[in-house]
């Protein structure tokens, strides 16, 4: 496993991070995104599924970063009773950056290469299990002016090394119906 990196990595270090490991990606260029509204209108043919990554705490301080596919509504009470865990409230954007490094807009599950505190501390990565089963996934690199598309496997090697584990769950029980 690769070191852990000083607070808050740069896309650059993320890049060669991704390319130490011999992940193989592809990177795409475009304007600020801050919601899934906007970053459909600018993607164009982009291959892949495309997904969004919430950040959320639990009541009692646990906290998680739910990366699903992008047209999952979650019903928040259903979803704490899958991870399980208590009452669940979006992460204030401070505590954002002081775990994963990032600002609202830019939530990724490559915030992980910043989440460097001590095992107990850390933030409870949750994949949707559907997603998974895609050909390829997209997420900013740490900022919301590119997009990255990697494969699954790809993208749980990486947090692996970074020391985050995965919980991969079926949320479709939480999903809203639409």
């Amino acid at each position: 496993m690769t070191e852990p990196s000083p607070l808050p990595t740069t896309r650059e270090t993320l890049m060669a991070r991704l390319n130490t490991l011999k992940i193989d990606y592809t990177e795409y260029n475009h304007p600020a995104v801050f919601t899934v509204e906007e970053a459909k209108k600018l993607r164009g043919a982009l291959p892949g599924v495309h997904c969004k990554s919430l950040f959320l705490k639990a009541k009692g301080g646990r906290l998680f970063l739910l990366v699903c596919l992008e047209w999952r509504r979650m019903d928040m009470k259903a979803l704490a009773d899958l991870l399980p865990s208590r009452r669940l409230s979006f992460g204030q954007p401070e505590i954002l950056l002081e775990k994963l490094g990032v600002t609202p807009g830019s939530v990724t599950p490559f915030g992980a290469i910043n989440d460097n505190g001590p095992e107990d501390n850390r933030v409870t990565i949750v994949l949707d299990k559907k997603m998974l089963e895609a050909t390829q996934v997209n997420y900013h690199p740490l900022i919301n002016t590119a997009t990255i598309g990697l494969s699954p496997d790809d993208l749980q090697r990486f947090l692996v090394d970074c020391y985050h584990l995965p919980l991969i769950l079926d949320l479709d029980p939480a999903t809203q119906k639409q």
